[in-house]
């Protein structure tokens, strides 16, 4: 019984940390503007962490945790930066985890995941530009305008979330190394 109580102990503890850091990268990265791409990359790796130990309740609720918290400290001002990371990355190391569980075939797992990353990027898209006002080049609206968007979000979007899957991969790999030398 003592061991069942020492892991629960652990998952919290691994999720409340994961929690923390990834909600404070998003509050400093979405509070600063420019800093945005920056939050998302040390939340996603933060969120990793109890990941690297199966522990994939405590990585859920400390994704959440994590969602709620920016917002309160601050992204509820501009909510349409968060979003991405709530519809995608933040949920991504988790479903890569559990498609590695599940033994769910690679080819598969890809085409469903780079669908849900082709959606987040069009959602994202008119969140921040339509919704956020922010304005586009002439040049860059006059080639977006229409289909043309949704063509250059399933064709180089596809392609980097290639990319961008197989980092992901790596780094959870590279986080389970780290944290097994902390506790083994």
């Amino acid at each position: 019984m003592g061991k069942r109580n020492n892991s629960r102990t652990f998952e919290i503890a691994l999720s409340a940390i994961s929690c923390a850091v990834a909600a404070g990268a998003l509050a400093l990265g979405l509070l600063s503007g420019w800093l945005v791409g920056t939050g998302y990359v040390i939340a996603v790796v933060a969120l990793m962490v109890p990941l690297s130990k199966q522990f994939f309740w405590g990585d859920f609720l400390a994704y959440l945790a994590t969602v709620i918290l920016a917002v309160v400290l601050g992204a509820a001002r501009n909510f349409w930066d968060l979003v991405p990371f709530a519809m995608f990355f933040g949920l991504h190391p988790l479903v890569n985890c559990l498609q590695i569980r599940f033994n769910i075939n690679r080819w598969l797992a890809f085409a469903i995941k780079a669908v849900w990353f082709d959606c987040t990027l069009i959602a994202g898209y008119f969140l921040i530009y339509v919704l956020g006002g922010i304005v586009l080049p002439e040049q860059v609206q006059a080639v977006i305008d229409g289909w043309r968007l949704y063509v250059i979000i399933f064709t180089v979007g596809t392609a980097l979330f290639l990319l961008y899957d197989y980092l992901i991969f790596k780094i959870q790999i590279g986080v389970n190394k780290l944290v097994y030398r902390i506790r083994k």
